[in-house]
């Protein structure tokens, strides 16, 4: 029976395999969209990037009640149904 180190072949390559792995799983919970009772929800920077506008004008829609909005903990979502309807009542 052969002892496996560190320098290895199999173990480099398990290695390998895992950093693989946790990079894939680091960029899966980057761009996850948040979950609430069936409704997707987006932050504010996947709002800016659909809407093309500035975090700045984003937040003028948010005062304003142009844009609706939820608050939980401080973090502000947006229901993607919401956007969606936006666009397709400002489209022309």
């Amino acid at each position: 029976m052969e002892i496996l180190d560190n320098k290895s072949n199999e173990i480099s390559s398990f290695f390998m395999a895992m950093d693989e792995l946790l990079d894939t799983i680091g960029q899966a919970l980057k761009n996850r969209t948040p979950h609430l009772n069936g409704e997707k929800y987006l932050t504010n920077k996947d709002v800016c990037q659909m809407l093309h506008i500035s975090p700045r004008t984003l937040q003028d829609w948010r005062d304003t009640g142009k844009i609706p909005f939820i608050r939980i903990k401080g973090k502000i979502l947006y229901p993607q149904s919401e956007i969606l309807k936006l666009l397709e009542s400002n489209c022309h």
